[in-house]
């Protein structure tokens, strides 16, 4: 089940990523997320089972060692505010966004996206007048330099106009395909305020029910506990994960600004040698 689980993630990277040590970045964070899912799980019912045992011995001894073993579980009493529906959930999304963060920052860098190794090989062909190799050499790049030097020299028959234009038009894709990837990352920060919401919203209808099932009875405070734990705690993770999506994501953006303004000037830099070429 685990290699399934990798291989249709793997698949779903390559298209994301476009290269093939996707398959290798994705498996190692599916092993991660699942060692961190065991550990996670591992924490929070190990200290269940030792209030288990600790229980009948505090009943012995008086309520002062009772208040001091629930006072050390706050991890267990979050994982039981939030339940068997909103923990997972939480859990999930909060992975996903991890593995996202991974991806975007291994991607979204200059030293990827325009290599400084392509720019001065591309030069020195166009400095040598080997046009050819020029364009192998940007058409076999992965990056975003190689996909515009490569769409501009494609055109260069029909002269250096129709070259930028071509280049304006994959600088175009590229952007997209960049502001694609990040976008998930703000579709995170957008929904887990939604989900925690979802959560305050659960926990405050259970609260008033347990009210509505006794009427003309005043409910005891840990009766309404369970209600307005989930409410609260649902809110508080929404926002953990939520302002550091907003933050991340608004980073990335920042990132592919410059990088599109860095790409644009260098691939109009080493073209500009062939201004002097009309529409043939």
């Amino acid at each position: 089940m685990l290699l399934a689980v990798g291989t249709g993630v793997t698949d779903w990277a390559r298209g994301m990523l476009g290269r093939p040590r996707a398959a290798t970045i994705v498996r190692f964070l599916v092993v991660a997320c699942l060692l961190g899912a065991w550990t996670v799980t591992a924490t929070c019912l190990t200290p269940v089972q030792a209030v288990a045992q600790d229980e009948a011995l505090d009943a012995d001894l008086g309520d002062g060692g009772g208040e001091a073993s629930k006072g050390s579980n706050l991890l267990v009493y979050i994982a039981q505010a939030c339940g068997w529906i909103f923990g997972p959930v939480f859990l999930l999304l909060s992975f996903i966004f991890v593995a996202l963060l991974v991806m975007c920052f291994l991607q979204i860098r200059k030293a990827i996206l325009l290599p400084p190794a392509l720019a001065e090989q591309f030069e020195q062909h166009l400095d040598a007048k080997e046009y050819q190799p020029a364009y192998e050499l940007a058409k076999n790049d992965e990056s975003y330099l190689g996909h515009v030097l490569a769409a501009g020299m494609g055109k260069l028959q029909s002269g250096y106009p129709a070259a930028v234009e071509a280049m304006e038009e994959a600088q175009g894709n590229e952007q997209m395909k960049l502001e694609h990837k990040i976008s998930y990352v703000s579709l995170v920060g957008a929904l887990a305020p939604m989900l925690g919401l979802l959560g305050t919203v659960q926990g405050m209808v259970d609260a008033f029910k347990k009210i509505s099932d006794n009427p003309g009875v005043a409910p005891k405070p840990e009766q309404l506990a369970e209600g307005i734990a989930t409410a609260l705690v649902t809110t508080l993770i929404g926002l953990w994960i939520a302002i550091p999506a907003i933050l991340f994501f608004q980073l990335f953006k920042n990132w592919l600004e410059e990088i599109n303004t860095s790409a644009a000037d260098e691939s109009v830099r080493l073209m500009s040698r062939f201004q002097s070429m009309g529409k043939k």
